[in-house]
């Protein structure tokens, strides 16, 4: 029998940096409130925040280089279980790239809110929600459970509900936060009904424990699947996707996205526009390449899947692009082209090819770089203007400068100009879509590029190229801002110019991770040897 102290001898210390960055999340969110409450002193609190969201972006390096010098998944086992009977972390290199552009983007999120947030109330609630979206986003990235993965999305969501909602005195945010909300939780009821599909038919919710079952054979602990598999792992799939399509805002399921970004505060739109959509596509790709990937038994099964999550990725990104053509709050513009990038994210991941998977997965960073500059610059434009208007913004770019050039740098990015990185990674999906002779996905994405090209260009045009129309009351940026616009705005840079070095060494391993999923499984598969 499983001993209870055998862990410590066969697992290596490293093994415990996922648990560990998530305790450290959870904490640090808990514990604000209580340090408040202690102090009431504002820098405090600020500074306390940065040092946990700091802590979590060190770690999060840390677990990935470990990945990649060790050349396998981490694996951490919550309370000593082994799987598939406890609840386990699986990071491998994809997981592990992303949890990194989590923790980086939201510390650069969390150093901005410092300045923009400077004037309003109960800081230390934002600061609270902010430390546990990340805590529930990592989760979502770090778990191999499916039961602890709809806790996580809980944990994620409720969170950005708040945030949404932090500007309550506006009768738009309650409304953009309740309509969130409530779709948010019935979407997140229908992946707990899909669950219990899964473990009425498999008896198991571990997702290598699932992929073997699956593919007819099981973990010894559990044994073979229990129930009727067709009908239970049909309708579990049909609903996980209903749910992680709407958490990725994916046509149709997009209806949430743009009042909620436009509404939230600056800082919390590049969160939902940069990281949060991405949740939803890093679950759908979870699914359909671990727990799915090289199962002969469903191959055609999950080969309509792909071509169904193609064919949304291509309405997705026409329609996001038509969208932004007729906005006039620049925040709803910049809302409407997620729903068109992530069509194109989501377009890759449906061909299921080692190339647009790649494209893919390089677009997730690349856009959420770019996304969370454009959102962070533009929000201290809009605070000296005092409109989100794009005709009452007008020129405001050459005024403030620092903010002008970085919301000038993001929207040059976005439309996928040369030497920037959005460029490289839309060039790596037309190759993509080619390569598989995809005609009418590589028409829509054409035209949708062009249509969205246009208009980011139109909109950089006139808020930062245009001379001012009217005249911009005089206010005083906290400096701090211009640190996080800075790094974001160079890493756009940097990552078009050495895209090829950022491809070679780390895209490229995170996409053969997801696609090749057996290192994945014998990691875990490994562990249920601690029951013996």
């Amino acid at each position: 029998m499983y001993g209870s102290y055998s862990l410590i001898e066969q697992q290596p210390i490293y093994s415990s940096l996922p648990g560990v960055i998530i305790f450290l999340l959870a904490a640090g969110s808990f514990t604000i409130p209580l340090i408040n409450y202690i102090i009431k002193e504002r820098r405090i609190i600020e500074l306390y925040a940065i040092v946990f969201h700091s802590l979590a972006t060190i770690l999060s390096w840390i677990l990935l280089l470990t990945i990649k010098r060790f050349g396998q998944p981490i694996v951490y086992m919550f309370g000593g279980w082994p799987p598939p009977v406890g609840i386990i972390y699986v990071v491998d290199f994809y997981s592990g790239l992303l949890g990194v552009l989590v923790t980086s983007i939201l510390l650069l999120i969390t150093i901005y809110s410092v300045g923009y947030m400077e004037n309003s109330q109960r800081l230390y609630l934002y600061y609270t929600l902010l430390l546990a979206v990340e805590t529930g986003l990592l989760g979502c990235l770090y778990t191999g459970d499916f039961f602890n993965l709809f806790v996580m999305l809980e944990v994620a969501s409720i969170s950005a509900y708040a945030l949404v909602a932090y500007y309550r005195a506006r009768k738009l945010a309650i409304e953009a936060a309740m309509k969130y909300a409530i779709y948010g939780a019935m979407a997140t009821t229908i992946f707990f009904i899909a669950i219990i599909f899964a473990y009425g038919s498999l008896g198991t919710l571990n997702m290598a424990d699932m992929h073997y079952k699956i593919s007819g054979r099981g973990f010894s602990i559990s044994g073979l699947p229990i129930g009727n598999i067709v009908y239970g792992i049909g309708i579990f799939t049909i609903l996980s996707l209903f749910t992680f399509t709407f958490k990725a805002a994916i046509f149709p399921n997009h209806f949430w996205l743009p009042d909620a970004h436009s509404e939230a505060p600056s800082p919390v739109s590049a969160l939902l526009s940069g990281l949060v959509v991405k949740i939803g596509v890093y679950c759908i790709a979870r699914f359909l390449f671990t727990v799915y990937g090289g199962v002969d038994i469903i191959g055609m099964f999950r080969d309509n899947l792909l071509l169904i999550i193609m064919v949304l990725g291509l309405a997705s990104s026409i329609f996001g692009a038509f969208m932004m053509t007729i906005q006039r709050d620049v925040k709803k513009f910049i809302a409407y082209s997620t729903i068109m990038n992530i069509g194109f994210i989501v377009m890759g991941l449906g061909l299921g090819t080692y190339l647009g998977i790649l494209a893919s997965t390089y677009h997730i960073i690349n856009h959420g770089i770019a996304k969370a500059l454009a959102f962070l610059s533009v929000g201290i434009l809009i605070k000296v203007a005092g409109s989100r208007k794009i005709d009452e913004l007008r020129g405001v770019g050459r005024l403030y400068r620092g903010a002008g050039i970085a919301f000038g740098i993001s929207m040059l990015a976005l439309a996928g100009i040369p030497l920037f990185n959005i460029f490289l990674s839309e060039y790596l999906l037309i190759a993509a879509l080619i390569e598989a002779k995809a005609l009418l996905l590589i028409i829509g994405f054409i035209a949708s590029y062009i249509i969205g090209m246009i208009s980011y260009l139109k909109v950089f045009y006139e808020i930062c190229i245009k001379p001012p129309t009217r005249t911009y009351v005089k206010k005083t940026i906290s400096y701090v801002t211009y640190f996080p616009l800075t790094i974001l705005s160079i890493a756009c840079i940097l990552l078009g110019v050495f895209g090829g070095l950022v491809i070679k060494y780390y895209v490229s391993p995170a996409t053969i991770s997801l696609i090749y999923n057996d290192q994945y499984l014998e990691s875990v598969i490994r562990l249920t040897m601690l029951w013996s």
